[in-house]
């Protein structure tokens, strides 16, 4: 990797070519701004490696759109479609293609850090030295309690991260831990496997999959809840760490309603381990209710934005709760743990952590000048969880990315003529 020495200047690094890292090099280039795309695999590497095998988008097809195509590379009878792992793959890189980014695949950056002339990029192909740097890393890490650790010893445990089908698992009950999308969808994919399944809730936002006969996202576009910016929320940290919405792609609703109807067994969140039984709160009822009054709310304020009005959700049904559940009498035989995901920036070697080791940004602008980050919840609207949202996203980090820059690239001009 050399002494350190950058080999090759760019006056941009991308770090990740996923869909994000992709928009913003697409906007780069309509900029005429000198940039390399520097990816550890292949790209949409995340969505090849660390998705499971049934897994489709929660949104639909017409959610797919990315600055440069007039519409997504789908046929018109796949808007409404909700794309698996593989076609979003596909999509991506097509989109590479369409836009001749200028990837560099199968290079892993190993440090991040500034540098006398930006930033100083580590990669296994040597390093790289650049006057910005956005972090567009689709590489993410699963989410583990700390009472993991406590399970006891021989149980078999696998991260929602890297799951990827029912036959992976030990024969015998699995207790899956979270109820967001990915939880509810592995818990619904098990039980119809033979495997009975526990699921352990938390914190949920329960949705409908269609409302007044469209898909809940076709209202929530409608209604304008997407363009909602990050600096007109009311609490943008607890927007940010919201769980997904309980859904599943296609036409049909996934909640604990309908995953008790399959025989799946609800339980309150898991709060200890102890003497080889899991320990669950008593709070589903509460958990439940709150998700049930803030569903009703979002159909309301639909209703309200768009006109006309629908049915309410019926509420939530609550078994009589229970408390401790054995974890070594058999009939538990594998864990899966669905308590989320978070970037993996652990090569970037800057003081621009927050206490909980999170990049601290304000829109994607980092504290740290020329640093940016992209592709992350909520960053400037509602709609940057979504594919939908590089297309806005990478219009305002590039605009406010060359409008930074232009007073340094002048004073470099003056200085050199």
């Amino acid at each position: 990797m050399s002494n350190g020495v950058p080999s090759r200047r760019t006056t941009v690094a991308v770090i990740g070519a996923g869909h994000s890292g992709l928009a913003v090099s697409h906007r780069l280039s309509a900029e005429g701004i000198d940039h390399v795309v520097l990816e550890r695999g292949q790209v949409a590497h995340s969505w090849r490696t660390q998705r499971w095998d049934s897994l489709r988008l929660l949104t639909p097809g017409w959610m797919n759109r990315l600055p440069g195509l007039a519409d997504p590379l789908l046929g018109p009878a796949e808007a409404d479609e909700f794309l698996t792992a593989a076609q979003v793959a596909s999509l991506v890189t097509g989109y590479a293609d369409l836009i001749a980014a200028p990837v560099h695949d199968n290079v892993e950056v190993h440090r991040l850090s500034p540098g006398p002339s930006g930033f100083l990029v580590e990669t296994t192909a040597g390093p790289w030295s650049a006057e910005q740097v956005v972090l567009a890393t689709g590489s993410v890490r699963g989410v583990l309690p700390a009472l993991a650790a406590e399970l006891p010893p021989g149980l078999p445990s696998v991260h929602a991260i890297d799951y990827r089908r029912p036959s992976q698992l030990p024969p015998g009950g699995v207790l899956v831990v979270g109820a967001a999308a990915s939880g509810v969808q592995i818990a619904a994919e098990l039980q119809a496997s033979g495997r009975p399944v526990t699921l352990a809730v938390g914190e949920h936002v329960r949705v409908p999959r269609r409302y007044r006969g469209r898909d809940i996202f076709a209202w929530i576009e409608e209604a304008g809840i997407l363009d909602e910016r990050w600096d007109e929320l009311d609490d943008i940290t607890r927007a940010r760490r919201l769980s997904s919405f309980q859904l599943v792609g296609g036409t049909t609703t996934l909640d604990l309603n309908t995953l008790q109807e399959a025989g799946v067994r609800v339980v309150g969140k898991l709060a200890g381990l102890r003497d080889g039984s899991a320990l669950f709160s008593g709070s589903l009822t509460n958990m439940a209710a709150l998700a049930d009054l803030k569903a009703n709310r979002l159909l309301a304020g639909i209703d309200q934005a768009v006109g006309g009005s629908g049915e309410r959700l019926e509420p939530t049904r609550v078994p009589e709760p229970l408390l401790s559940l054995s974890l070594t009498s058999g009939e538990i035989g594998s864990v899966v743990w669905a308590t989320g995901i978070k970037p993996d920036h652990r090569f970037l070697d800057a003081d621009v952590f927050d206490h909980k080791g999170a990049i601290r940004h304000d829109g994607g602008v980092t504290d740290l000048p020329g640093l940016y980050v992209t592709g992350l919840p909520v960053l400037r609207r509602r709609r940057s969880t979504y594919i939908d949202g590089a297309r806005d996203d990478s219009a305002d980090l590039v605009a406010h990315l060359a409008e930074s820059a232009r007073p340094h690239r002048n004073r470099c001009r003056v200085g050199s003529s």
